[in-house]
């Protein structure tokens, strides 16, 4: 475990704070390593329903430590990056993102793998990927344009344009932005909100979401065949008797 890699836990909510102020939360090996380890232990705890990744002091992360990752890719196991990328992309349950300050590189990259993505008004967003004399990772080659469109995509990690947390919400990168008297404050909330809801009704619709099941008859049977199968579960049972009950639903 990376002692710049803090997780903390709140009831059922799980939060993982990137704390490297004096390298501008730089990721080394090891802390990809703790990072990955931690959305594992995540993924493995019933009683965890929702995970909040963000960063301390006024960084997200500036991306990799570039002195510890030039190693990364040698040799023949699994480098610590990729398995915290494979544990983000495969994890069943919701990922948020809190970005609380500027997100390069991989800071902004990561932020494709994220179910939620919620920005500090001061957030920004780079991938100067080209600069450095690299190209594009974690997928984002392909998930960016998807997100951003291609043209914003290529401005981005062609022309190393940097977003701001505005232009990022109106290109589809986050999902909100908060003011910084908003910002604690909501993303506490929203995560606990999360963390309340129908968690097997959660995974099945992230499932959904994430995995098109071929055509579009086939995803929508796909559909059809969760939603039946949710409306004979404990969960659609215990909504249906807390609303009658006026109460809030407590889900196992």
């Amino acid at each position: 475990m990376s002692e710049f890699i803090i997780v903390t836990h709140d009831e059922r909510v799980t939060t993982l704070t990137i704390s490297r102020t004096d390298k501008k939360n730089a990721i080394t090996k090891a802390m990809y390593a703790a990072m990955a380890d931690a959305i594992l232990a995540y993924t493995a705890d019933d009683n965890a329903r929702a995970f909040v990744i963000t960063g301390a002091g006024d960084m997200f992360t500036s991306g990799n430590d570039i002195s510890d990752f030039t190693t990364e890719l040698t040799g023949n196991e699994k480098p610590p990056v990729v398995r915290f990328l494979d544990a983000l992309r495969e994890c069943p349950k919701p990922v948020i993102a809190a970005v609380n300050a500027h997100a390069i590189g991989i800071g902004l990259t990561m932020l494709l793998h994220c179910d939620l993505v919620y920005a500090h008004e001061n957030a920004t967003f780079g991938a100067p990927f080209v600069k450095l004399g690299v190209v594009p990772e974690a997928a984002s080659s392909i998930l960016l344009p998807q997100a951003v469109g291609m043209a914003v995509a290529n401005d981005i990690l062609l022309a190393g344009r940097t977003l701001n947390a505005k232009e990022a919400l109106d290109f589809g990168l986050v999902s909100r932005v908060f003011n910084d008297a908003e910002y604690s404050a909501s993303i506490k909330e929203l995560a606990q909100h999360i963390a309340d809801s129908a968690p097997i009704s959660m995974r099945k619709s992230k499932d959904l979401i994430r995995n098109r099941r071929g055509d579009m008859t086939t995803h929508m049977n796909a559909e059809f065949a969760d939603f039946g199968a949710q409306l004979k579960s404990p969960e659609f049972a215990e909504s249906i008797a807390a609303k009658m009950q006026k109460r809030k639903p407590v889900y196992k």
